[in-house]
């Protein structure tokens, strides 16, 4: 497992990310349910993904010890926030959910993603693997919680690149994780 450093302060912005956090101020600012915002905001997302004037050339930067979150912009209400994880080859979460609803979009390579459920029998929990999921350059999912627990690796030869749009302060909160859970699963 790799963890990421603390999120570093919001970078420079490029035109074409301007437009983005535009979009999805619109989004947001309509105050839907959490999962109808994380769709709209998705659609909004899939336009930019692979425009190569969407980040600038040190947002592309990663980490040789673990995935490499680049703060691109924090809302000042807290309402969203847009980061870029930049994923060598190998790279990894722990099995986690979050604090808030979240879309993610590759924007370079393909991210490998495995989901979970948890499962309890009254006394204890576990987690099975639900599903496993390759998102390649272009795609975009997005979910809220409960019930978005999972683990994002980069399974590929090259760097990956994806955006992150959370509906929380992550410049504030240091992280989009909520929760981290016990590795061992049943993966039936």
């Amino acid at each position: 497992m790799t963890t990421p450093a603390a999120v570093p302060v919001v970078t420079a912005t490029t035109p074409r990310l301007g437009r983005l956090v535009e979009e999805v101020r619109g989004v947001v600012d309509r105050g839907l349910p959490h999962d109808l915002t994380a769709y709209l905001v998705g659609e909004r997302l899939a336009p930019h993904l692979g425009a190569p004037d969407l980040l600038t050339p040190d947002q592309y930067e990663g980490d040789p010890d673990h995935y490499r979150q680049h703060l691109l912009h924090a809302e000042r209400d807290g309402g969203f926030s847009i980061v870029a994880l930049v994923w060598l080859p190998g790279q990894r979460t722990a099995i986690h959910d979050h604090v808030a609803w979240c879309v993610t979009g590759v924007h370079q390579g393909e991210e490998h993603e495995r989901r979970f459920r948890l499962v309890s029998d009254g006394t204890t929990a576990r987690l099975v693997a639900t599903q496993d999921v390759v998102n390649r350059q272009g795609e975009v999912c997005g979910f809220a919680p409960p019930g978005d627990i999972h683990r994002v690796w980069n399974g590929g030869d090259g760097i990956a690149v994806s955006l992150h749009i959370y509906g929380a302060d992550i410049s504030r909160l240091g992280t989009s994780v909520r929760r981290v859970y016990d590795q061992r699963t049943d993966e039936s």
